[in-house]
């Protein structure tokens, strides 16, 4: 519906007024259409106000590093002890049987039986320690006992992830760190609609965002932390996020700014630029809403010169560029003629979201 309205400010062929605008020229006429109009010509002096990205490069994340990362047996995971020169003591996988089939589970009040010693403490432990304390316990039995322990099911430690990935699931943690990166490939991948770029980690109560487009698009190390137990990572769908490119061009269009930035100059290049034979130059505008108002960007480009201040202007979502036909009149009439169309598909977006 909004694509719908915007496009229909395509037929919007009026003409101009003497430049450079003035807002004050327009307010009579403006007053009636009950909403505060700004008009701002961009020059150098303020050009460095507009030429904010929106996707900075390295990104952004509030989910800080870990550091590196020990597996510590829980309830739940099952454990392969051989003891070396004692077959008595090692249970046999066997043809028909695996590891995790014929191994030692750690029950739920964080122990473990083995012959002689008794129940042995595992949860909380890395498997490390477990085999140092089995050691010196089974050393009272046997001289000098060599023994060997390993996870053979982990069980109690995992991560989710969910969102926009082609198969949401739980996956189990292992001895092997497992980055975001990782976790979401074991997930099946990010879906087409899938934003990389706003991935949030729940952890310990607490949500972090993650921009993990940085670390694919520059390698950005920190956005792409390890995972941790209790981790629920959430895909989000990429918004739409485009800007509308119309009046006098040589191909009028929607532009794209979901995934890159964007500035008026590379806008007016994707869509052909300027109409030679029916646009004015000194005429090209952008109407961006603000909370308060809506304010009308003029760029006087009658001297190429003035291209080099819109590869500083960084597009914004929802804002509408519009190239006036020449010969100049009133540039309060085109003005006049854009708002209400303009508040129009403001309002049909509110009413979509």
């Amino acid at each position: 519906m909004a694509l719908g309205m915007v496009i229909g400010l395509s037929a919007c062929d009026v003409a101009q007024s003497v430049f450079p605008v003035r807002a004050n020229e327009a307010a009579a006429e403006i007053e009636e259409l009950e909403t505060s109009v700004e008009v701002v010509r961009l020059t150098a002096q303020n050009i460095a106000t507009y030429d904010r990205p929106r996707h900075p490069r390295g990104g952004h994340t509030t989910l800080k590093s870990q550091g590196g990362w020990t597996y510590r047996v829980g309830t739940g995971d099952v454990l392969d002890i051989v003891v070396w020169d004692h077959p008595e003591l090692t249970m046999p996988a066997g043809d028909r049987r695996t590891p995790e089939e014929s191994g030692l589970k750690v029950k739920a009040d964080g122990t473990f039986f083995y012959p002689f010693v008794g129940q042995m403490p595992a949860k909380g432990l890395t498997p490390d320690a477990i085999r140092k304390n089995l050691t010196r316990a089974l050393s009272e039995f046997i001289p000098d006992p060599q023994i060997e322990v390993r996870v053979v099911g982990y069980n109690s430690q995992s991560v989710s992830v969910t969102g926009k990935v082609n198969a949401p699931s739980r996956l189990p943690l292992s001895d092997i760190p497992m980055t975001l990166l990782e976790a979401i490939d074991a997930a099946g991948g990010l879906t087409e609609e899938a934003d990389p770029g706003a991935v949030t980690v729940r952890r310990g109560g607490t949500m972090y965002a993650v921009d993990l487009e940085a670390f694919l698009e520059h390698g950005s190390s920190g956005n792409n932390p390890l995972m941790v137990h209790g981790d629920v990572v959430n895909v989000p769908e990429r918004e739409v996020a485009e800007a509308y490119l119309l009046g006098q061009l040589v191909t009028p269009a929607t532009v794209d700014l979901s995934k890159d930035d964007v500035t008026l100059t590379q806008a007016l290049t994707r869509v052909g630029g300027l109409d030679k034979n029916k646009s004015d130059a000194r005429g090209i505008f952008v109407f961006r809403e603000t909370p308060d108002r809506i304010v009308v960007h003029q760029l006087d480009a009658s001297n190429p010169v003035a291209f080099l201040l819109g590869t500083r202007f960084t597009l914004q979502p929802r804002d509408v560029v519009y190239v006036t036909t020449a010969p100049l009149t009133r540039w309060n009439r085109v003005i006049t003629n854009l708002l209400p169309s303009i508040i129009g598909v403001k309002n049909a977006a509110s009413v979509g979201n």
